[in-house]
């Protein structure tokens, strides 16, 4: 049996990031974590939903809540592949999330780029893991679509 570490589920939010990635979609994937188990999994579905806040992040903890029965989900960790924007640290602030795990820094619109701090202060954050396969990924999508 495979430890569950941060690194096992990056790898489970990689491929959340990868079903984005193959629709057209910015390739960002997600996964909440409760008691060791995924309970909601998302990627960016801006273009398919027409909606530009139909980011990974959002879409998870938005299944996460409604599997909870919840609108906190202070006993979670969410897992993204990159650097949540400004939008997306606001809800996780409405959410108390426990821990948040991203992969890839975000320079142009990461949320560690705004001075006043916009996650919930008891928010653990951890960053930087597997953070080659994930800025790769990134990458190797606006290198596809600017061809």
């Amino acid at each position: 049996m495979e430890l569950y570490t941060d690194e096992y589920f990056m790898r489970e939010a990689l491929k959340e990031a990868s079903k984005a990635f193959e629709i057209g979609e910015v390739p960002v994937g997600a996964v909440v974590v409760c008691k060791n188990r995924v309970i909601a999994r998302a990627h960016n579905q801006t273009e398919k939903l027409t909606d530009a806040t139909a980011h990974a992040e959002m879409l998870a903890v938005t299944a996460a809540s409604n599997h909870l029965g919840s609108k906190y989900l202070n006993e979670c960790t969410l897992y993204v592949t990159l650097e949540p924007c400004a939008m997306c640290a606001g809800a996780l602030h409405w959410v108390q999330l426990q821990k948040l795990v991203f992969g890839a820094s975000d320079v142009q619109r990461g949320f560690t780029l705004v001075k006043s701090p916009l996650l919930h202060p008891r928010t653990e954050v951890i960053k930087g893991i597997k953070s080659e396969e994930c800025k790769k990924l990134i990458d190797g999508f606006f290198k596809e679509i600017r061809k």
